[in-house]
């Protein structure tokens, strides 16, 4: 069973000022809560294209949205891949060559039950094999990261992509015990990083191996790096003033979400006095929000997993497209 608590599904689609015949991309199917919000406004002339690497999201999706089939393309693929699969894909607008949508959705939030269900490696509360892949297919495991990666490289995707302050300790400790023994569970792993944390840090903040999982879990599947090439790919692909909806879920996420987006407004260095702008400095996009919008504290009440959730909207400017 497929249960999965959809967050901010609402706002973010709300985000997207959905038009029922328009072409919408859900980057992340996950559960399918954001899609079935998607296909509820759209109408027989509208369209869908949902993206998931995951095989049981993408079977889930095709019972739970069967009722709109006929609006509905499923697409077996990382969302870094977003432009290369649209261009795949008959009846897609094109512009100079790139696809044209009118809205696209990231929600980065890892589904539920890939946290619930022990046999994925993800959940640190579950004894299970050491995998964290969210494509089943890819080649890369948390256990080859373990068991394989020089002390230095684990100490680093710790610390980076966890923000974990003991991760040279953890790290010590991991490389030291594989030596006697590869470690081959969820339950050995979380053993071993308590073994690194000191004991007065361990009793405070929450689960001891919470940031260390986090981190492997996006080494495995290189989820920032997909993240920023999906990210600009989406600003590229949105029609004249479509909208794509950000959700992140840690301060890593957000931050390039938030550069990204910068990177695209317009940044005109004209002296205020001037009558019009000359220096050429346009943008692609306007924020929609100048805040990332979060949780109501009654969506927090139903879901604790939303808690650190924020939503960035940005819209595309139909003058950089008229020049193009």
């Amino acid at each position: 069973m497929f249960h999965h608590i959809t967050v901010l599904k609402e706002e973010a689609t709300e985000g997207l000022r959905i038009k029922p015949d328009g072409i919408y991309v859900d980057c992340t199917l996950g559960g399918g809560g954001h899609s079935s919000v998607i296909l509820s406004k759209l109408t027989s002339g509208g369209r869908l294209i949902a993206f998931d690497q995951d095989d049981w999201a993408l079977d889930n999706a095709k019972e739970r949205l069967a009722p709109y089939a006929d609006k509905l393309t499923l697409v077996k693929s990382n969302f870094r891949y977003l432009e290369q699969k649209l261009l795949e894909l008959e009846g897609i607008p094109q512009l100079n060559g790139v696809p044209q949508v009118d809205g696209i959705l990231f929600d980065l939030g890892v589904s539920s039950p890939q946290f619930d269900e022990g046999e994925r490696g993800f959940s640190y509360n579950a004894d299970a094999p050491l995998d964290m892949r969210m494509d089943q297919s890819a080649s890369l495991t948390a256990r080859e990261i373990v068991n394989e990666w020089p002390e230095r490289e684990i100490a680093r995707i710790l610390f980076q992509y966890g923000e974990e302050k003991f991760s040279r300790r953890i790290a010590k400790v991991i490389v030291e015990k594989r030596q006697q023994a590869l470690v081959e569970t969820t339950g050995q792993l979380v053993e071993l990083i308590k073994e690194g944390i000191p004991a007065a840090a361990r009793r405070t903040g929450g689960h001891p191996a919470k940031r260390s999982f986090q981190a492997l879990r996006i080494a495995v599947n290189d989820e920032l790096g997909a993240f920023e090439e999906g990210l600009h790919a989406a600003i590229r692909c949105l029609a004249p003033e479509g909208r794509v909806s950000v959700i992140t879920f840690h301060s890593l996420e957000d931050r390039i979400c938030k550069q990204i987006f910068a990177s695209y407004v317009e940044k005109c260095t004209c002296p205020p006095d001037f009558p019009m702008c000359v220096c050429g400095g346009k943008g692609l996009v306007k924020l929609v929000n100048r805040k990332p919008l979060v949780p109501t504290e009654e969506e927090l009440a139903h879901n604790t997993r939303a808690r650190s959730a924020k939503l960035r909207v940005a819209e595309k400017l139909q003058t950089v497209v008229e020049e193009m």
